[in-house]
């Protein structure tokens, strides 16, 4: 497992501040591939031209790639390489009672990590039939798009919303599916 420290420093250096110019608003994202390629909720981006932070302050101009707002989910590309890239876990072997860590940029703090257990995975009622790694975990606003890990740092979820007093992040199995079909799209 390793020391908590370690995990959530290796997690803060793969997860971005996400702005978009004129809101007023901002979350996080995930690099998924040293590439630059950032996965954040469709609801962070709106659509627009978003400018992302690394962790070491660097800034990049972001290109919008894909939206699957279904899922509330988008990808982004930034033009850098050798991004520390976040490991993504099998979601579907995410069990009630694992320590989670969630990391994000809630409130203007950067790479703030907070801890809590899974408390279900699966649909939440009122929110339709989506499934989802639901946790208690403190989350603000600037938490949204950020990842939701396991003891060993793996990414099981995209944090997205607090519902019924619990953190809801999408599973990461649906993330690496929209990567994969995201770059699909794009080689076509």
């Amino acid at each position: 497992m390793g020391n908590w420290g370690d995990v959530a420093e290796r997690l803060r250096k793969s997860t971005v501040s996400i702005t978009v110019p004129g809101a007023r608003s901002s979350g996080s994202g995930i690099v998924l591939t040293s590439l630059g390629y950032i996965v954040t909720n469709a609801h962070v981006v709106r659509g627009r031209h978003p400018d992302v932070e690394t962790w070491d302050g660097r800034r990049f101009p972001g290109r919008l790639i894909a939206l699957a707002r279904r899922h509330d989910l988008a990808l982004i590309k930034i033009d850098t390489l050798g991004l520390p890239a976040a490991t993504l876990r099998d979601s579907s072997t995410v069990r009630t009672g694992e320590i989670v860590l969630a990391v994000g940029n809630p409130l203007g703090f950067t790479g703030a990590v907070s801890s809590g257990v899974v408390y279900g995975v699966g649909p939440m009622k009122g929110l339709g039939g989506n499934n989802w790694v639901q946790a208690q975990v403190r989350l603000a606003p600037g938490n949204s798009g950020g990842p939701l890990a396991d003891a060993r740092g793996e990414v099981i979820g995209v944090n997205t919303m607090i519902a019924h007093g619990l953190a809801l992040a999408i599973p990461s199995n649906v993330a690496a599916d929209f990567l994969r079909l995201s770059q699909q799209r794009k080689a076509a």
